[in-house]
């Protein structure tokens, strides 16, 4: 099994090298990806003053689906269809529609996308098409 410390090590140095070449400014922010185990966040950056413009994180949503199971595992009854769990790409998907959502409230429709050193794929990659989906141009 690999190492959890250095593999959080070497995303780190590849985000440094993203980050040398991406900047965000006032008119076309950076979209900043952070993805954990359990959650993933969304945040706008304006570089040039250092201030986080607007952010998004799975954690805004409700999610009565979760109370419905673990009930419903007491029971031994499954949850109905419209209680199911979503994915954690799903919710990435809805979380780049939402920093979408919150961009242009705030009259910003171009973003310079910094996957945060994780490959474009699965979430991050979901979080990015949620995004475009909800208006903003990368």
């Amino acid at each position: 099994m690999k190492n959890p410390r250095r593999k959080n090590k070497k995303r780190h140095r590849r985000h440094q090298r993203v980050r040398a070449k991406i900047f965000g400014t006032k008119e076309c922010p950076r979209l900043s990806v952070f993805r954990s185990s359990k959650h993933i966040y969304a945040q706008l950056i304006d570089d040039e003053k250092g201030k986080t413009l607007a952010s998004s994180s799975d954690q805004e949503f409700s999610k009565p689906s979760i109370k419905a199971r673990k009930s419903s595992k007491s029971k031994k009854e499954s949850p109905s269809s419209k209680e199911k769990k979503a994915g954690k790409v799903d919710i990435a998907y809805r979380v780049g529609k939402l920093i979408a959502q919150k961009a242009l409230k705030i009259k910003v429709a171009k973003v310079v996308f910094d996957r945060g050193g994780y490959k474009y794929h699965g979430r991050v990659k979901a979080l990015a098409e949620g995004a475009r989906k909800g208006g903003l141009k990368f």
